[in-house]
């Protein structure tokens, strides 16, 4: 009489492996290389029970144990609950999780599916209350060492931040890092200086973004200076020598790029409201063409200033430069004074053209049918001689109810006047020649 023969039902197992940290993972065989060697013979081991090892591998490599947030781990659960496997082998039980809670929550998914859990270096049984008192020991215990690990890094760090050691991290604008210390990149620290005192001048982040935006000056990472990089980089006390940490500073081991008493007057500044800070700038710079400038991306060109020593650059910038960089448009910039003296010169000689004082002796009789088309020349004759008597916000006023658009190109200017404007600033005449 033959014996029945067994049927073994196949289980397909998935290897699980992580390390916490990339160190190492770049040789020929690492950490994970190991681990899941190590899982692999426990499976071959297991051969006559049915054990056999699924073609993918799921290898975190540079994630904590602290999280379940890992790629490797992701796809391995939706594969358990796709039933594409049915044991999951691991090196250890803390290479699949050291905090319990989270442990907790892949048991749940693992009964769930009907999936078993197996550590190749620790011997327990799940299915029995024995086997999960040993596993709920083992990874409190798991759970302790990341949480003191974590602890002697934290107490480490502060304790180098106290000594004003430099403990990593991309470093800002005006040093580069050697030997583990800053030391000062004298070529940045010359553009750090600059930005600290033309701040000063200027008194408006938004302003002296948009002018450094113009002039190419770029941040660490070769990005635009934008206005909140330059707040970070106003307030980083590692200019002046210092290292922070948890809102204390302490001396640093690196040299200062900022003196003191520019950095007091920069932080005077900043302590002052926004809003009074636009209102002093406003004031302080005039701009007769703003709204009325346009380049020939048919985008509008902003007001922007510098200063160098005592002497004031005032430009006109365009915003396609300022948002996308200087290729974004032909004309990049233009000098203030220069297209502001151009629309003035192009708009006297206008005004004395028979043609515009016809125009403008119409478009005022809608409001006066008195008014003489003598009267009328007259009052724009006189706006030579009267223009250089008003001050810059008069002068700003006229403008914009003269000009509706100046179109800038290579080329030159285009401009274009507002007819009613004109008889506005007809009638405007003919009374201060009357007063």
């Amino acid at each position: 009489m033959s014996k029945p023969i067994a049927i073994v039902r196949k289980s397909r197992c998935a290897i699980y492996t992580r390390k916490s940290t990339e160190e190492g993972l770049d040789m020929e065989f690492n950490s994970l290389d190991a681990q899941h060697e190590a899982c692999e013979a426990y499976v071959a081991s297991q051969k006559a029970e049915g054990w056999v090892l699924v073609p993918d591998r799921y290898d975190d490599g540079g994630f904590s144990g602290g999280t379940l947030d890992r790629p490797a781990l992701q796809r391995l659960l939706r594969d358990i609950e796709a039933g594409r496997v049915d044991i999951v082998v691991v090196y250890k039980i803390d290479r699949l999780s050291r905090s319990l809670m989270d442990f907790a929550k892949l048991v749940e998914v693992f009964d769930r599916n009907n999936v078993t859990f197996v550590s190749v270096t620790q011997s327990f049984n799940t299915t029995t209350s024995m086997g999960r008192l040993t596993l709920n020991i083992l990874l409190s215990f798991a759970q302790f060492e990341r949480e003191v690990i974590g602890e002697r890094i934290r107490d480490k760090f502060a304790a180098s931040r106290k000594k004003g050691m430099w403990m990593g991290g991309y470093p800002p604008l005006g040093y580069d890092v050697k030997d583990r210390k800053l030391v000062v990149n004298e070529m940045e620290a010359a553009t750090v200086r600059m930005i600290f005192e033309r701040y000063v001048l200027v008194g408006s982040a938004t302003i002296l973004a948009r002018s450094l935006a113009a002039e190419g000056i770029l941040t660490k990472r070769s990005r635009p200076v934008d206005r909140g990089y330059l707040y970070i980089l106003l307030n980083n006390r590692t200019y002046i020598g210092e290292v922070t940490h948890k809102g204390n500073s302490y001396p640093g081991e690196h040299r200062a790029i900022i003196e003191s008493p520019l950095w007091n007057k920069v932080h005077a500044i900043l302590k002052e409201s926004p809003r009074q800070r636009a209102a002093n700038t406003r004031r302080q710079t005039p701009a007769p063409l703003k709204g009325l400038l346009f380049g020939p991306d048919g985008r509008a060109l902003t007001p922007a200033h510098t200063r160098k020593g005592s002497k004031l650059y005032r430009y006109y910038v365009a915003t396609g430069v300022i948002k996308r960089g200087p290729e974004a448009c032909v004309v990049r910039r233009v000098p203030a004074a220069e297209v502001e003296a151009a629309v003035i010169d192009q708009v006297r000689a206008c005004l004395r053209t028979p043609d515009i004082i016809v125009q403008t002796w119409k478009q005022a009789r809608h409001h006066d049918a008195s008014i003489t088309e003598a009267e009328v020349r007259d009052a724009l004759v006189e706006f030579d001689a009267l223009w250089n008597e008003l001050f810059p916000a008069e002068q700003t006023r006229i403008v914009q109810l003269l000009v509706e658009r100046v179109d800038v190109s290579p080329d030159g200017l285009t401009i274009r006047l507002r007819a009613d404007g004109l008889a506005s600033l007809a009638k405007d005449l003919q009374r201060k020649a009357a007063a």
